[in-house]
């Protein structure tokens, strides 16, 4: 099965590339604040949308992906919350597996009942190990997996899953602090990992301004994901890009 998106974040990894990926809510957004945001973002050179939520009740969806798609070549990753944020306008889905928690549901279960949509939906399929990380308050995320976090402190029980993970076939990493986090995770969880894994790291949450996201990837991040900063201040897009893009080359 051909992967283009996959390819071109793993190519970027081989080669030492640093990506950023802004995360779109449809519920966060309106037609004319996500043109605004579009337009920075083409200028910024962001690498990837990121679109979903934990809950995503505004039936948007659909609509929100066709305004990007009809406005940029940038692609669109769809980062569901359940099993119903599906859309075949995407480019890509983000198949997360919880597998820093010991909830069922989210290891397999919801994976079971949305197989079929997602089959037939077309999507470039990515599986993902998702580890929720504290970030020093409770999240959404948190609340809505049912699922303890893996304490800040804890760099080596997030490095083991990490590893597990991998070695059971998941393609990506991706380390969130949450929507809404006090404080980001700390470059020496993110160091750890990256030194035990050979996919690519995606690390989002409590990302607030251009120096932590250059030291995040310093650290070993490979796709930082920034989605409340922003939808606080479009503006961020601009410098945050700039910084992450300056990370020297290091393949």
């Amino acid at each position: 099965m051909q992967m283009p998106v996959y390819q071109t974040l793993l190519g970027k990894k081989r080669s030492g590339k640093k990506s950023f990926a802004v995360l779109i809510d449809p519920d966060k957004v309106t037609t004319t604040s996500l043109d605004d945001l579009l337009q920075l973002a083409i200028t910024a050179k962001v690498d990837y949308f990121f679109v979903g939520g934990s809950l995503v009740v505004s039936n948007q969806l659909d609509e929100c992906i066709l305004q990007i798609k009809s406005q940029t070549s940038i692609p669109v990753i769809l980062f569901p919350g359940s099993p119903s944020q599906i859309s075949h306008h995407a480019d890509a889905l983000l198949y997360l597996s919880l597998i820093s928690g010991r909830n069922p549901e989210l290891l397999i279960g919801q994976h079971v009942i949305s197989a079929p949509f997602v089959k037939k939906s077309g999507l470039e399929v990515m599986p993902t190990g998702y580890m929720v990380i504290d970030g020093g308050a409770p999240t959404t995320v948190s609340y809505i997996s049912n699922a303890a976090p893996i304490p800040a402190d804890k760099a080596d029980i997030a490095m083991c899953t990490a590893m597990a993970g991998e070695m059971l076939g998941q393609r990506l990493i991706y380390m969130d602090a949450g929507s809404g986090a006090k404080k980001a995770i700390s470059e020496e969880m993110i160091t750890a990992v990256a030194r035990n894994i050979e996919v690519p790291l995606i690390i989002g949450g409590g990302i607030r301004d251009a120096e932590k996201a250059y030291r995040n990837c310093k650290a070993g991040a490979d796709v930082i994901v920034v989605g409340n900063a922003i939808e606080k201040d479009a503006s961020l897009i601009k410098e945050i890009a700039a910084a992450i893009h300056s990370v020297p080359v290091v393949s």
